[in-house]
């Protein structure tokens, strides 16, 4: 396994530090929470970002309230616990891993004989069955780059939004270890997680990248340079329909029109089973002062700002979807069911 030097979260034993992702490239910076509300800040205003990441830490968070709660003569710690798994489930909207990791933590809760410390086993497994993941779709994803000469990537979908290694990141990381390939990452407005995070990422690592326009994207792919679009993915519907940071659907579209493949790269925690199609994932509005100029945010300026998050990339534009448990050839043909 590559040895990173990275790592968003880290669990101390009784406090959970989070790398503030906002202050990065400039910054290295770790904020430390003891109690749920603390971590569902940390979520809800992107200090971690990432669905993965954000799962890992609404984990911990449970573990922080069941510390906080539990002691040998408290009564209803439970149902105080309950109410702070409520509150992790507000922080974000889109990103299933947040409701799969809380499903975990509270059918653990649900046991008569629940303990903080059978919480913390949960979360930590979370945690480690994360990474596990991500090395496996890692080896799988590069299985399927072996010409690849260029690969353009969307967002950050490395160790900062995981719990180690990446999603698509992890893939790129892997084909690279194997042969020489030239990475491409895109800004990603707003928040300019490709230009901030994903190539200060992969420089940590010493892995080479161009960081381009996310308006260049076009006219790369026309020059030939660009044999794979690689994105993570927050939430997958059953027939492969794919909700991504804003933008992906962009790419998607490009990379058909230019004869460019498109994978997605999650684990099967991202599958929400329960929804059909794309139609149904709900799509995250934040808001518009992220997106604003200073000088628009006055009473009765005639400037607004639309500001979601997320888009939808049908299944049909999509080439691959790897998982850890296996990949998806041409997923609108079969959906994702396979991999229940």
């Amino acid at each position: 396994m590559n040895k990173l030097t990275v790592q968003s979260l880290q669990w101390t034993g009784s406090t959970l530090k989070v790398l503030d992702q906002r202050q990065l490239p400039d910054t290295c910076r770790y904020d430390e929470y003891s109690d749920a509300a603390g971590v569902a800040d940390a979520i809800a205003t992107m200090r971690v970002r990432g669905a993965p990441a954000i799962g890992i830490a609404a984990g911990y968070g449970v573990v922080l309230s069941a510390y906080q709660h539990c002691s040998g003569v408290s009564e209803g710690w439970r149902q105080r616990v309950t109410a702070d798994i409520e509150i992790l489930a507000k922080s974000r909207p889109t990103a299933v891993n947040l409701f799969t990791a809380l499903d975990q933590m509270s059918a653990v809760l649900a046991q008569s004989d629940a303990a903080p410390a059978a919480l913390l086993a949960c979360a930590e497994k979370i945690h480690a069955d994360d990474i596990a993941a991500n090395y496996k779709m890692g080896e799988l994803g590069a299985d399927l780059l072996a010409n690849a000469k260029g690969l353009l990537t969307h967002c950050n979908t490395g160790a900062l939004a995981t719990g180690g290694y990446g999603t698509a990141l992890g893939v790129i990381r892997s084909v690279y270890s194997r042969q020489p390939v030239h990475i491409y990452a895109d800004e990603t407005r707003p928040w300019l997680q490709g230009a901030r995070l994903t190539v200060w990422e992969l420089a940590q690592d010493g892995i080479p990248a161009t960081l381009i326009a996310d308006s260049a994207a076009a006219w790369l792919m026309k020059s030939g340079a660009v044999d794979w679009v690689i994105v993570g993915a927050d939430r997958i519907a059953a027939n492969g329909d794919t909700a991504n940071k804003i933008g992906t659907y962009s790419l998607a579209v490009l990379a058909k029109q230019h004869g460019v493949k498109f994978m997605v790269v999650a684990p099967t925690t991202t599958i929400d089973w329960a929804i059909e199609n794309g139609g149904e994932i709900t799509i995250e509005q934040r808001h518009q002062n992220e997106l604003l100029p200073a000088c628009y945010l006055t009473e009765g300026s005639l400037v607004s700002a639309w500001n979601p998050v997320f888009d939808v990339t049908p299944a049909a534009l999509i080439s691959a979807i790897v998982t850890e448990r296996g990949v998806i050839l041409n997923p609108s043909e079969q959906g994702v069911g396979s991999l229940k």
